[in-house]
């Protein structure tokens, strides 16, 4: 009976109940939209910071974190190699070699971080390879792979050559003359500045480290294995090696998330407390509306414990109704732009900044769509309370004179 009552009273005056309603459509197809595009957006940078460099786990010898120099090498990297390939959680895996130095060219020098890789291996780890504008991949020794933007402040073109200076593992300054054989362009711009790329051999004998290698960098089979991987790894490996997920190795990654789940409920507050004003204004008119019904209700022996729950539950289905249509116009929006994203192209400098393409693809977590689908019936619910209460303090004698 009060389910049947409150569907009948919400409709007595259709266009304030609409006005409501539309308030609570629109807050919930923004917020689905602004949810899954932060989500997206999110999830891009982190895709991006590993599939660029990161990757999901890395094996140093232990200090190199915090000592990034040539002396740190892995000590016996076949104990590494041996342990990675018994570990069936993991994907892929290549060897590197990380040295800073400075880069010279006919023109121009710049600092730069020196990466020497297996060109074949590293293709399944980072997505450089397939970042190339201009020219090719590195295949032999003595070639070197350039970004985009670094070429640019050197001055220099597919088949010039450049200089490395490097200060070798015994603190003696080397050099190595390469030739440039392919211009890559990554998604994150700061990156693209410093880092240069190289045959693992040249690296191995420019710093004069032999067959020594610096880093093992790993993808695993899925993201969920990544802290199971780390902590078989640190059980076989022991004291003398440290092992680090992307998180470790990038700790501005979980800052950014952290940032970006307390602006979504800075954003679901503000909807929410709108909304909940909405409600609060059209259930306090309703019941100054229905003074003499509820007298009468009241006299012919309704319980004040109905008549609250009377109006609770015709606030609880505008919420309902609203949220329902509300999330059938976001689906209606976000799936075409799953697909073909949003094109942000005004402010990609700023986006390659974070690490984020200029085209941004809206992800939905099921999150995401438990938090939109219980927020505004439950903020329609909150806003009703204050009516609720108004109409059980009402008495019948004087409401059944009121006019």
């Amino acid at each position: 009976m009060i389910l049947k009552l409150a569907w009948r009273n919400i409709w007595r005056n259709k266009r304030r109940t609409l006005i409501v309603m539309l308030s609570i459509i629109v807050s919930v197809s923004v917020l689905l939209l602004v949810d899954t595009l932060s989500v997206g957006m999110v999830k891009q940078m982190l895709d991006n910071q590993i599939n660029i460099h990161i990757s999901h786990i890395q094996v140093h010898k232990k200090g190199f974190k915090d000592d990034k120099t040539v002396k740190n090498y892995i000590p016996d990297d076949l104990k590494v190699e041996k342990a990675i390939t018994e570990t069936k959680e993991i994907k892929s895996y290549s060897k590197r070699i990380i040295t800073y130095g400075m880069i010279n060219s006919a023109y121009n020098s710049s600092s730069a971080i020196i990466v020497g890789v297996q060109p074949d291996k590293e293709k399944s780890i980072t997505i450089i390879s397939n970042s190339i504008s201009k020219g090719r991949y590195l295949e032999n020794e003595n070639e070197i792979l350039l970004s985009k933007k670094l070429a640019q402040k050197l001055n220099v073109e597919i088949g010039d050559k450049v200089v490395l200076m490097v200060s070798d593992v015994d603190g003696n300054i080397s050099s190595e003359l390469f030739r440039v054989v392919g211009l890559y362009e990554s998604p994150y711009s700061e990156f693209d500045k410093l880092h240069v790329y190289i045959v693992i051999q040249d690296a191995q004998k420019i710093l004069k480290l032999d067959d020594k290698v610096i880093e093992f960098a790993i993808i695993v089979k899925d993201s969920k294995y990544v802290n199971h991987v780390k902590e078989r790894l640190v059980q076989k490996l022991g004291d003398l090696y440290e092992v680090l997920t992307y998180a470790d190795v990038a700790p501005f990654i979980s800052i950014m998330l952290d940032i970006y789940y307390q602006m979504i409920w800075i954003y679901y507050l503000i909807f929410g407390v709108a909304v909940c004003f909405g409600v609060i204004n059209i259930m306090l008119m309703s019941v100054f509306e229905r003074v003499r019904e509820f007298g009468v209700l009241k006299a012919i022996g309704m319980k004040n414990k109905n008549i609250f729950l009377l109006i609770m539950t015709e606030s609880f289905i505008i919420g309902v109704l609203g949220t329902i249509i509300g999330l059938a116009l976001g689906f209606a929006l976000y799936i075409p732009l799953s697909k073909s994203g949003i094109d942000l192209g005004i402010f990609a400098e700023s986006l390659a900044w974070y690490g984020v393409g200029r085209v941004i693809y809206p992800v939905l977590t099921n999150f995401t769509l438990a938090l939109v689908a219980f927020t505004m019936p439950f903020m329609s619910l909150i806003g009703a309370i204050y009516p609720a209460v108004k109409s059980i303090k009402i008495e019948p004698v004087e409401a059944i004179k009121y006019i």
